[in-house]
């Protein structure tokens, strides 16, 4: 059956839809966009879906996004994306907002155990029997006009996703629909949790390396690097390589000879901005000892891992009672966040990263766990 493709190219047409949108229980929402040379992804297209018909926005078209902000934040409609962080990127960029409520269909499929982090493919392959024509997503979405081939696509998985949601809704529990909604509105509120700049320097690799003068550098240099980024609209390795960053901090260079030898320096970083990063270091390393930030702990040494591996029996004993991929139950970094909270002797406390039901079912089995074995 042919799908009914409707254009959205100026603001009028959009607050109209999205009225229209506002009224019915559900809508599949999907983005195509570019991001190769640029820090924030360029918007090339909003596709929404009801099941039948297809609308596509233009996003270079479109001046107010207020109605579909509104949209978004409706909850009583419900989004459908799939695999959606980057979409939210998108989304919120345009728009301000994100969805909620929010239903991810590659979350649903993994708690009807079809398999964890399933593209997009071969879950409508799995649930609807099509195959899809091997994709446009890495076509330029700038260009216009857009292909034949282009708008196809988009608007094809723009009724599929509505599709895959009305199935993987029968096929879900309504204790599991809570969970899948759940994990959508923890994703969306992760995009809105924004790491501090000056707080991107935990992240780093190797900083549990450097003293806490050298992190004092290495916390004035990521900081400076994420700001960058953003202002100057670039990826953040073409601004100052990751790799380059710990050598920075650790060696701390005080001429530009020396820079240019740290490793993976990139000339050009060293031509643009060399006498910014010399000045940057120079005034970090100077700041009295009461200004400078505290030791980053240790990762878990390797004796750890088999505790860790008790664990996540926990939680594969649990996905195997709720027939979930196992994959979606514990989290990695929960799990090592809790061991970290009171490695190798206790007490241990269960990380804020450990939240709903997932604490409630595991929480206190893992805590028992621990202090099992000590």
């Amino acid at each position: 059956m042919a799908i009914e493709i409707h254009w959205i190219r100026d603001d009028a047409d959009l607050a109209k839809q999205c009225a229209v949108w506002r009224q019915l229980p559900f809508v599949a929402v999907d983005t195509e966009f570019v991001r190769v040379d640029t820090f924030y992804p360029q918007a090339g297209l909003v596709q929404v879906g009801d099941g039948r018909d297809a609308w596509l926005i233009d996003p270079l078209a479109i001046g107010d996004w207020r109605p579909l902000a509104e949209l978004l934040e409706d909850r009583a409609v419900v989004k459908v994306l799939h695999s959606c962080s980057e979409d939210l990127e998108v989304l919120q960029r345009l728009t301000g907002s994100v969805p909620q409520p929010l239903f991810d269909t590659q979350l649903a499929a993994a708690y009807l155990n079809l398999g964890f982090s399933m593209g997009y493919s071969r879950l409508v392959k799995e649930v609807l029997g099509i195959d899809l024509p091997k994709g446009e997503t890495r076509s330029d979405w700038l260009q216009r006009p857009l292909s034949e081939l282009q708008v196809s696509y988009a608007a094809e998985d723009a009724v599929h996703l509505a599709e895959v949601y009305l199935a993987l809704s029968e096929r879900l529990s309504e204790e599991k629909r809570a969970w899948v909604l759940e994990d959508g509105a923890e994703l969306a509120a992760n995009l809105k949790r924004e790491v501090p700049p000056e707080e991107l320097y935990r992240e780093a690799k190797l900083a549990w390396k450097l003293s806490r003068q050298q992190l004092a550098v290495l916390r004035v240099l990521c900081a400076w690097r994420e700001r960058e980024a953003r202002r100057r609209d670039l990826p953040r390795n073409r601004i100052l390589r990751e790799t380059s960053l710990w050598p920075l901090a650790r060696f701390q260079p005080d001429n530009l000879a020396s820079l240019g030898r740290i490793e993976d320096m990139h000339p050009r970083s060293v031509r643009q901005d060399g006498e910014t990063l010399l000045r940057l270091i120079r005034e970090a390393a100077a700041t009295p000892p009461d200004s400078w930030p505290e030791a980053v702990p240790e990762p878990l040494p390797l004796e750890a891992s088999s505790l860790l591996k008790k664990l996540r029996r926990i939680g594969q004993a649990e996905a195997e009672r709720l027939q979930i991929a196992p994959e979606l139950v514990l989290r990695k970094k929960s799990l090592e966040a809790l061991l970290k909270s009171g490695y190798p002797n206790g007490p241990y406390q269960l990380p804020d990263s450990l939240r709903g039901w997932r604490r409630q079912r595991m929480g206190q089995a893992l805590l028992d766990c621990l202090a099992g074995d000590r």
